[in-house]
């Protein structure tokens, strides 16, 4: 990728910091979109990142050479959410069609439908997959969260909730969050029959969960909520660590904010399509970059890599232009 990481080095070795945070620009970009991006993922193990849009395509990406690998259009269910299984061309996808709700595992390699979970019967507002098994929940408007088996049809658990939840596995798959309502429960993903083993408030903001995730080394999670907040918690002890709030808010779009690789950093869109960034420790802003957007951005950054990805009416790579860091002038 032009501009982007030229090896290992660059893709380890660098520590982010703020300097290079504030230095990020696009240094890719897709402009193919018909519609709106609606949700992205990318493989934990591979160069992989896939894409579903409005425009009723899925699409997946080799991230290093920046090319667009396959489009699959899904147009007699439509496409909201994807989420990559541990095969990196296998993916579930929730439908957007408004009367089948059914999830779908497919192979984007032979564009083959290999089983459909069927349980919800209103939107599918929640995917999360367990990086460590074949699990995975998934979180509805018809105020359920359902646990999920990849190998089988019928879901394996089902919980009840009161409002919009949000759900996340942390890293090892021993954990799980279910947020709504102005609070996160945390289950045991062996024993969730016994309900959960934490509710943690997060400073009495009552309005929607949007998503809930952990950081990679499960020491934090964070919440954004229809109001425009992200919240950041201690996911030990429940302890509200900062709040962020992102002006202006949407009321359409889905607020989705993401930790950087090391958990130092927050980065989220707004309703105007700009992205900003905040230093965990301190709490303060240390980046923002506006946008000709009007929507909200899909945000995700790249797993162990100084890159992340936002997506709109179109797909941007971000990533950090060394040229402007002193530190790293005339480095090789």
């Amino acid at each position: 990728m032009a501009g982007g990481q030229t090896d290992g080095e660059d893709k380890v070795s660098l520590e982010l910091t703020e300097e290079i945070i504030q230095s990020m620009e696009v240094g890719m970009a897709f402009r193919d979109y018909t519609g709106r991006i609606s949700s992205m993922d990318f493989h934990k193990t591979s160069n992989f990142l896939v894409t579903a849009s409005d425009d009723e395509s899925i699409r997946l990406y080799d991230v290093a050479n920046a090319t667009c690998l396959k489009t699959i259009n899904s147009k007699k269910y439509g496409i909201d959410l994807v989420s990559f299984t541990s095969h990196p061309t296998t993916v579930i996808y929730s439908s957007k069609n408004g009367w089948d709700e059914s999830l779908r595992l497919l192979s984007l390699h032979d564009n083959k439908y290999l089983r459909y979970f069927r349980g919800h019967h209103d939107r599918v507002v929640s995917l999360s997959l367990c990086a460590r098994a074949e699990h995975f929940i998934s979180g509805s408007l018809d105020r359920t969260v359902l646990l999920w088996d990849q190998r089988a049809d019928k879901c394996q658990g089902l919980l009840r909730v009161q409002g919009r939840p949000a759900t996340a596995y942390d890293d090892q798959g021993l954990i799980f969050a279910v947020a709504f309502g102005g609070s996160i429960r945390m289950f045991d993903s062996r024993n969730y029959e016994k309900g959960p083993f934490e509710i943690f408030s997060v400073g009495g903001d009552v309005s929607d969960a949007n998503v809930v995730k952990f950081s990679n080394d499960g020491r934090l999670m964070l919440l954004t909520t229809k109001d425009g907040h992200v919240h950041v918690l201690d996911s030990f002890r429940g302890t509200l660590l900062g709040t962020y709030n992102v002006k202006p808010v949407s009321s359409n779009s889905t607020l989705e904010a993401c930790f950087s690789p090391e958990g130092m950093f927050v980065i989220s869109g707004s309703g105007d399509g700009s992205v900003y960034a905040w230093n965990i420790r301190s709490g303060k802003e240390v980046g923002s970059w506006l946008s000709n957007e009007n929507e909200t951005p899909v945000i995700k950054w790249a797993p162990g890599s100084l890159m992340f990805v936002t997506g709109s009416s179109e797909l941007s790579f971000w990533i950090p232009d060394l040229s402007k860091l002193a530190a790293y002038v005339g480095r090789k």
